[in-house]
């Protein structure tokens, strides 16, 4: 019965792994058309450097979407059900999280460029969302400290007096 349960995970994460990379492509794609569409296509309704950005923005986004895809791959389909050092953890969720605080500030640039050439008060949002991307620095910064101290204590548990390493 665990068998049969393990093939049914495996094949539901293989599914969903294909699934996100082919939608993140996708989004790749469209946001190539939309940045060569505004650059060569004169159209006087698009704001070129709007256009640009959020582009740029859909592309980190789906590098994320991406590298979750991959890290299902690697964790739920290829590697066996075995917990994780607590080094590969913290290097993964600090990936996953950098390109998050990117994408959020990418995000909050495109609606400052947008809502600072129509009208100052719609500088709240964007404004926000750096911050925003800022607190997720800064708590990455703060987890970071935290999961390097129990690392170190860790490795310290596991060494032996007289050890060279």
């Amino acid at each position: 019965m665990q068998k049969l349960f393990e093939n049914i995970s495996t094949f539901i994460y293989s599914v969903s792994a294909i699934a996100l990379a082919m939608m993140a492509i996708s989004i790749i794609g469209f946001s190539l058309y939309s940045a060569c569409d505004a650059f060569f296509i004169e159209n006087k309704n698009t704001d070129f450097v709007f256009v640009i950005l959020q582009s740029v923005s859909s592309v980190i986004i789906s590098i994320a979407i991406i590298d979750v895809a991959k890290y299902m791959v690697e964790e739920e389909i290829l590697r066996d059900k075995e917990l994780r050092k607590p080094r590969e953890a913290r290097e993964t969720i600090t990936k996953i999280m950098v390109i998050i605080a990117i994408a959020v500030s990418i995000e909050g640039l495109v609606y400052i460029f947008k809502a600072g050439t129509k009208d100052v008060s719609l500088l709240v949002y964007p404004s926000i969302l750096i911050l925003c991307s800022v607190l997720v620095i800064v708590g990455l910064g703060i987890y970071q400290k935290c999961s390097a101290a129990i690392e170190e204590k860790d490795t310290q548990k596991f060494i032996q007096p007289g050890d060279t390493h």
